[in-house]
């Protein structure tokens, strides 16, 4: 443990956070904190879960979400007209 923090003061700063935040939000409280650390922890290792997890379609060639032609944006540089108004 930290020198100078023995149990009696961890005791106050649990009391404290019991009342600043509630009895109801503490189990949230304590699962958003350990879902942080799991998470910080799991970056500075280098695991993530979700490279042990590979889904079986994802080595299948995936469709594109946009299947629509795009039409280039038009601007006043690309008008035909010459700057007077007049073609020739």
């Amino acid at each position: 443990m930290i020198p100078g923090i023995g149990l009696p003061e961890i005791i106050i700063v649990l009391v404290i956070v019991l009342v600043i935040f509630g009895p109801k939000r503490l189990p949230d409280l304590g699962r958003s904190l350990g879902g942080g650390m799991r998470e910080f922890k799991d970056s500075v290792t280098g695991s993530h879960k979700d490279d042990d997890e590979l889904p079986a379609a994802s080595t299948e060639k995936a469709e594109p979400v946009h299947s629509e032609k795009v039409e280039p944006v038009r601007t006043e540089k690309s008008d035909p007209t010459p700057a007077g108004g007049q073609s020739s």
